[in-house]
């Protein structure tokens, strides 16, 4: 049987090892229930150590490049002589310090065990939490998130809706969330199959919900998921209620966590299950005139990304002349390979098919399909500065509406050149849909949006909905009468030329958040002047480092807060004085992206 035992004296250096031994030493059998408590889910394959090993020997369990693999090295002379992967989670902590790694070590207790697996900090990033599972994502501490939860929502008596997108063991970390959930009182709808976030977000509010809990990475790699919180009106959760959450749970870490069999939290009432979908795609033809789109004749395809989205623009289209291709439609945790962020690096096949020229756009959709990416009838990729300035002039020019337009730091000027033309007030604020949903909130905002690809509507959520931004895209194909690429040059018209590129710099996860203090330390001492020969007018702190230059451009370095990486962005009239402005912000931090998109000093 395989037992993981990490040494906490030793760096928490991960050891595993078989024994047969009695309980004069470690018990075994409590050693694997530790184990199998924290696993999302049962290796299938529990014979890692090779044959010979000796009685109580060990061997270190390093992490390999691939964070789900790890690899197996002798220790010993009697440790194994093969290498071998698998998914170890579960650990069992040893506080002897003994480097030889035995099994010999009677002081390991529950209790220290239980502190092991929860050494590392839960934190909640720009849209949730995320971690790699097996890793930091376990089912200990998705549980203890969810007493987080449950704790924030002490009282309330309306019910809490629970969904999970197409990753990996989603829907057993989802009954994970709904049993504690349960146990603690609350009144959960549990989401019936894959969701996407949006549908999540809308059934809270159709249901009146106190709020809900998506088990989801969005667009992160495979190796991640996450879980985001939704309060009673669907959209992402303040700043201050992250906060409650993070020391709710770390209360929970050190308190344990009310739980209940999943069977019985069914049949008590505790948890109800729900199709979301059909409500959902009502409100969708709230939203957009559906039977004119699908009358309209139009061939649209849909990369799914083997995502939380997939089928789901095929079914409100279908029954009229719309005819919908879709790419990658199937579940697939590990998505195939590729990342499940809609731009254009990540969608070859979907770029492929649109230069075929027999498709009207392409909507894409992230893993948890609340972000949008869309593809031109020529093959040519609308990168999300142009989406969000498209939206803008489709609602103020064609709709005739009229509200507040509300954007992240990261999206484009052309949106304030457009406001400025139809007389509405355009507000700029930090990366994050929290500040961005609050805005539109406060100020009943028409549109909302972020570089990501993220968009709200009034009349909807105050949360981004990737599925509803596809469609609306294509409705306002449908009511401009023209082509798409025709549509954005006459958006060109009223702005001007425009180029836009975002570079994604990739650092190790291990010492991520020193170097990115190190980052910024470093640039609040050192900000540049000038950039590629053009003065910097004005600079803004508050999330990462925008300069904004005398020629209407602007170039921005941010640390991510939900993955590894630097952003460098940069706008500005060609790509030729894009890429000069990038390279030149890169230089001046000192890293610059790689080949392979990790960080070269």
């Amino acid at each position: 049987m395989l037992i993981a035992i990490v040494d906490l004296a030793v760096d928490r250096t991960v050891r595993w090892a078989t024994s047969e031994r009695d309980s004069s030493s470690l018990k075994v059998t409590d050693a694997v229930s530790m184990v199998a408590r924290a696993l999302p889910c049962w290796p299938t394959d529990t014979d890692l150590v090779a044959n010979g090993l000796a009685d109580g020997a060990c061997g270190s369990l390093v992490s390999s490049p691939h964070p789900l693999t790890h690899a197996s090295n002798t220790a010993t002379q009697a440790g194994p002589r093969s290498r071998r992967s698998s998914r170890i989670c579960g650990i069992v902590a040893s506080g002897s310090g003994d480097p030889s790694g035995r099994l010999a070590c009677p002081d390991v207790t529950p209790h220290r065990a239980e502190c092991a697996l929860m050494a590392a900090e839960i934190h909640f990033g720009t849209d949730g939490w995320r971690a790699v599972v097996g890793d930091d994502f376990t089912y200990e501490n998705v549980r203890a998130v969810a007493q987080g939860v449950a704790a924030y929502l002490d009282g309330e008596s309306r019910p809490v809706v629970v969904g999970h997108d197409a990753r990996y063991c989603a829907e057993l970390f989802a009954r994970e969330v709904a049993r504690v959930l349960a146990a603690n009182g609350r009144s959960v709808i549990l989401l019936d199959g894959v969701t996407p976030t949006p549908a999540v977000s809308w059934t809270v509010v159709q249901k009146g919900a106190a709020g809900g809990v998506v088990v989801t990475a969005s667009h992160n790699p495979m190796e991640f998921n996450g879980l985001k919180y939704k309060p009673d009106f669907g959209g992402s959760a303040s700043p201050e209620v992250v906060e409650e959450l993070e020391k709710n749970t770390v209360k929970a870490l050190s308190k344990g966590v009310k739980t209940m069999p999943f069977e019985e939290a069914v049949s008590s009432g505790g948890v109800t299950l729900l199709d979301p979908l059909p409500s959902y795609c009502e409100q969708l033809g709230r939203m957009v005139d559906l039977p004119r789109l699908r009358g309209a004749g139009l061939k649209v395809a849909h990369e799914a990304m083997y995502g939380a989205g997939a089928g789901l623009i095929a079914r409100v289209l279908d029954g009229g002349s719309t005819a919908v291709t879709e790419l990658h439609g199937e579940r697939n945790p590990g998505f195939g390979g590729m990342h499940p962020e809609p731009i254009d690096r990540y969608m070859p096949e979907a770029m492929a098919l649109m230069g075929e020229g027999r498709h009207d756009v392409l909507i894409a959709n992230d893993g948890d399909a609340d972000r949008v990416g869309i593809i031109d009838e020529t093959g040519r990729y609308v990168n999300q500065l142009e989406v969000m300035a498209l939206f803008t002039m489709f609602l103020l020019e064609k709709r005739g509406e009229r509200g507040d337009i509300v954007r992240s730091l990261t999206t484009t000027g052309m949106v304030d050149d457009l406001g400025e033309r139809f007389g509405v007030t355009v507000h700029e604020l930090p990366v994050g849909f929290k500040y961005i949903g609050a805005c539109m909130r406060e100020t009943d905002a028409l549109l909302g949006g972020e570089e990501s690809g993220g968009f709200a509507f009034r009349g909807h959520i105050p949360e981004r909905d990737g599925i509803l931004a596809g469609l609306l895209m294509a409705d306002m194909i449908v009511e401009y009468q023209q082509p798409l690429s025709e549509i954005l040059e006459h958006l060109f018209a009223l702005v001007g030329p425009h180029a836009y590129k975002r570079d994604d710099i990739r650092f190790d996860r291990d010492g991520y958040e020193k170097r990115k203090a190190d980052v910024y330390k470093r640039m609040q001492k050192d900000a540049p002047k000038e950039l590629a020969g053009e003065e910097v007018i004005r600079t803004r702190t508050d999330d990462g480092f925008k300069f904004y230059l005398e020629d209407g451009s602007w170039a921005l370095m941010r640390m991510s807060g939900t993955e590894p990486l630097m952003r460098v962005y940069s706008e500005a009239a060609t790509p030729a004085r894009v890429d000069a402005l990038i390279g030149a912000l890169e230089q001046h931090v000192g890293v610059r992206v790689g080949p392979d998109g990790t960080a070269r000093e």
